[in-house]
């Protein structure tokens, strides 16, 4: 009986870890810790943050996103140009390089989610819908943090790959 209760225990244990580690497999690519910012009411836009790792030999592609609470979920690049913070739409999405990552951060790559439906609010999660070329699809929950929160991607580069032509 005292075996059982503790197969129960660790059993319950075990899926509870399982269920905080917030990452998600698809194929040969790992996504790990998705997120987003909590929003103002009626803000009318938000920002899908990530890591995107891949252990393939093949690059893949993020080529988009669905989500329920946003009218349209696009990619997006940000980045500095002549002292001015410039957001550019990929329409053909961005490369996850075989053997490396792609990191969707704050002021880097990223999705928008635009015609937000209801209000993101902290502490709370919502469901995405990555699409990849090669990989497929896959259902992520992002955790909503803080409204200025940087997220756990800050430390080093904004992506492990050349930020050259990689978008196109």
């Amino acid at each position: 009986m005292r075996s059982i209760t503790l197969t129960l225990v660790l059993t319950t244990l075990l899926f509870s870890a399982l269920a905080q580690a917030h990452d998600y497999l698809l194929g040969s690519l790992a996504i790990d810790h998705p997120w987003t910012r909590a929003t103002a009411p009626g803000a009318p836009v938000g920002g899908g943050f990530m890591s995107i790792s891949n252990t393939g030999e093949q690059p893949d592609r993020l080529i988009g996103a669905t989500a329920d609470f946003a009218g349209e979920v696009q990619i997006h690049e940000s980045s500095m140009t002549d002292g001015m913070m410039r957001m550019q739409h990929l329409p053909e999405g961005v490369v996850v390089p075989a053997g490396g990552r792609l990191v969707l951060k704050p002021g880097s790559y990223h999705l928008m989610f635009i015609g937000l439906q209801r209000r993101l609010v902290e502490d709370e999660r919502e469901t995405v819908t990555l699409m990849f070329e090669h990989a497929g699809e896959v259902e992520v929950e992002l955790t909503i943090e803080g409204p200025g929160e940087q997220g756990p991607h800050q430390e080093g580069d904004a992506m492990e790959m050349d930020h050259g032509d990689m978008s196109h």
